[in-house]
């Protein structure tokens, strides 16, 4: 901005300048200010011109930064919307699992209760074939005692 470079040396001249005694006047080389002054008025067309472009380019970019948050606001509702639907899927996902490991224990359950009534049944059944096996051996080795008494009485019999 060289107009406002000029101007700023046009009062810089003018507070330095020798004062006339009792008044507020001072006294000015009338050339040397004028050649400032003009310099001033000259560039004056090219700064505002600057100012202009300056101006021009603030405005672009201040849409481009307005346009480049509305993309940012929008992407991050679309994150924020996907996350609350994955953070919705992977909840019904564990509420599902939680279900299907309910599922699978009662299940295990009722299959151990059903195994256990099986094996039970068979055990019974063993224990009565055991049963009649063991009162069979014990009537056998009751003949068998009582027959060898008969063979030992009838040899005492002989023997007389």
């Amino acid at each position: 901005m060289d107009s406002i470079e000029k101007l700023t040396t046009a009062i810089s001249i003018i507070e330095e300048a020798r004062g006339v005694p009792l008044s507020a006047s001072c006294v000015l080389h009338r050339g040397e200010i004028l050649e400032v002054l003009d310099g001033a008025r000259a560039a004056l067309p090219n700064d505002l011109e600057a100012a202009r472009k300056i101006l021009a380019s603030r405005d672009s970019l201040i849409e481009e930064g307005r346009l480049s948050a509305e993309a940012l606001i929008a992407s991050a509702r679309e994150e924020v919307s996907r996350m609350i639907e994955q953070t919705a899927i992977v909840s019904a996902a564990r509420e599902e699992a939680q279900h299907i490991l309910d599922d699978a224990h009662l299940e295990a359950d009722q299959e151990r209760e059903e195994v256990e009534k099986y094996i039970d049944s068979r055990l019974a059944t063993l224990e009565v074939i055991l049963n009649k096996t063991s009162d069979a051996i014990a009537r056998g080795r009751e003949r068998l005692a009582g027959a060898g008494d008969k063979d030992v009485l009838s040899q005492l019999a002989n023997d007389k």
